[in-house]
């Protein structure tokens, strides 16, 4: 009669005394993870066997793979039916391999795959892998599929071979990617090489915003027209030339530490430093953004100009156009100008605008009015 010898451990083992090893059912479903890497051990998988794993996490999704010996060896991997999975459904890369665990002419067989969830179309395109085996010098050859992952039966991989006995079931993950809950293109979960100077370029905005908020070192006082603000004379050098001459040449900005911009108001001046600091919001650029178009084209800020004219653009309309027409005749914005002659004349609105119009000859420069008597002409049709 064999002697057994019991050992608890967390797979639960009974050893004969000749070394053979039985594991509980419960171990033979563990799936072990580390890193990208997934490794499932069946230690006694028979013919006509079927075994599914316990659910492994990878990514932000669980995961089962499983394995059906029938007249190939069927081999599944799933994501786990739940909320995360139907709303963004895995978008996977990677390599399934297994062999006989234990044998010394292991040979591995290997399974890359490329699995996007929401694709219906099946592509196919000829990406080679090989594994040399030491002892039998055999190759193995895989290719690549891609083609959509939403039950256990949208990945099979039938080996054709007489595994049997203890497996090692390895899927080595190299992406895993997932699309916006409202759409667009899908990106990887794992930092990948765009994801550092995206961290890096919030951490650095978060401490600009403190510096302008809490006036961390700061060493040059704003005056509006309206009340008093800190900055730094770096930030502002580094982003308008005007300001560095400012602080270069002995100016008495220089020797005061001070700058006058009483043609602005506390709450516009402050939506340009914000602006400087990377810091803006949407709703203060909108609302300040003639005040900013000012001050760019005074301290040479040219992005911010564009930024402006572009905006001012978007929205002309019969309250606003002879406004925009002069802005853009001040600041010399010919995209602007063009935009509000169209508006007028090629549309027609220069009809909704008539009892404005005499107003706005009387206070608009001469050349601009040559210019818009040019534009009549232009598109004036007689009958």
């Amino acid at each position: 009669m064999s002697r057994f010898q019991i050992r608890i451990s967390p797979s639960f083992q009974l050893s004969t005394d000749n070394g053979r090893t039985i594991k509980s059912e419960m171990a033979d479903s563990k799936v072990d993870t580390i890193s990208r890497l997934a490794q499932w051990r069946i230690e006694n998988f028979g013919s006509f066997s079927y075994k599914k794993s316990d659910p492994f996490k990878v990514g932000i999704w669980n995961w089962h793979l499983s394995i059906e010996k029938n007249r190939y060896l069927y081999i599944r991997l799933f994501p786990e039916p739940s909320r995360a999975s139907k709303e963004q459904p895995p978008i996977a890369r990677f390599v399934l391999r297994v062999s006989n665990a234990g044998a010394n002419n292991r040979r591995p067989y290997i399974s890359p795959g490329m699995l996007p969830s929401f694709s219906l179309s099946i592509l196919f395109f000829s990406l080679s892998y090989y594994m040399f085996d030491s002892c039998d010098t055999e190759l193995f050859h895989a290719a690549v599929h891609e083609r959509s992952l939403r039950t256990s039966e949208d990945f099979v991989w039938p080996v054709d071979s007489s595994f049997h006995g203890r497996l090692i079931i390895d899927v080595e993950f190299l992406d895993l990617k997932v699309c916006p809950l409202n759409g667009g293109e899908a990106s990887s979960i794992w930092p990948g090489d765009g994801m550092m100077p995206s961290v890096s370029t919030q951490g650095t905005l978060r401490c600009l915003s403190r510096m302008l908020d809490e006036a961390i070192h700061a060493d040059v006082t704003i005056h509006t027209a309206d009340g008093t603000l800190s900055a730094h004379k770096a930030i502002l050098s580094a982003s308008s030339p005007v300001f560095k001459s400012m602080f270069d040449q002995g100016l008495k900005e220089k020797e005061s530490s001070t700058i006058d911009i009483e043609d602005m108001t506390l709450e516009s001046c402050m939506t340009l430093l914000s602006y400087l600091y990377g810091t803006i919001k949407q709703e203060d650029f909108w609302k300040h953004r003639v005040s900013l178009l000012g001050a760019a084209n005074k301290y040479d800020i040219a992005a911010l100009k564009d930024a402006c004219e572009e905006s001012l653009l978007e929205d002309i309309n019969t309250m606003n156009v002879l406004e925009r027409m002069q802005e853009a005749w001040l600041y010399q914005l010919n995209k602007l100008k063009k935009g509000c002659l169209a508006y007028l004349f090629d549309f027609g609105k220069i009809y909704d605008v008539r009892d404005e119009i005499s107003k706005f000859f009387r206070h608009a420069d001469k050349e601009l009015m040559v210019e818009m008597f040019e534009e009549v002409l232009t598109v004036w049709k007689p009958v």
